[in-house]
């Protein structure tokens, strides 16, 4: 599912928003033929945005997410908090595909991704939408210390 970028950012949580915007920009400004269709932006710990774009190439290519994830080792930024992908050519907020899915839960089994739903975008824990996942290292850390809940 997609999502409606103009009505669902005035409902979203100013973070998110910004997060959204970021990728949005990044696709509008960059995605140039069927070379970069989908820009990703991810924040990290410390509030630092990293932006990335997919790689088309018949042989296959490194997804926005996978990009924004190599980007933000490149800077530092190892421990991601939220991330958000926008298709090109208006298509809004996209899923992340399933070895993307994959990926970030094996990297950051605590990061909460930006989805399009029935009542607009929100952010979901990863495990939601892998809740079957395979875990080639287990979250052995324990609960999020700066979890309310």
């Amino acid at each position: 599912m997609t999502a409606d970028l103009d009505h669902d950012l005035d409902d979203l949580d100013p973070d998110l928003a910004e997060l959204v915007g970021a990728a949005t920009r990044l696709v509008v400004a960059r995605a140039k033929g069927d070379d970069h269709t989908v820009a990703c932006a991810a924040r990290d710990r410390d509030g630092r945005i990293i932006t990335g774009l997919n790689v088309y190439h018949f042989t296959g290519g490194p997804c926005a997410e996978l990009v924004t994830i190599g980007a933000a080792a490149a800077v530092g930024a190892y421990d991601l908090t939220t991330v958000v992908a926008v298709g090109s050519d208006g298509r809004g907020v996209l899923p992340p595909c399933g070895r993307c899915r994959q990926v970030l839960l094996d990297y950051f089994p605590r990061i909460e991704v930006v989805v399009g739903t029935e009542d607009g975008l929100r952010a979901v824990p990863v495990r939601e939408l892998l809740p079957y996942a395979y875990e080639s290292v287990p979250d052995s850390a324990g609960p999020d210390p700066t979890d309310p809940a």
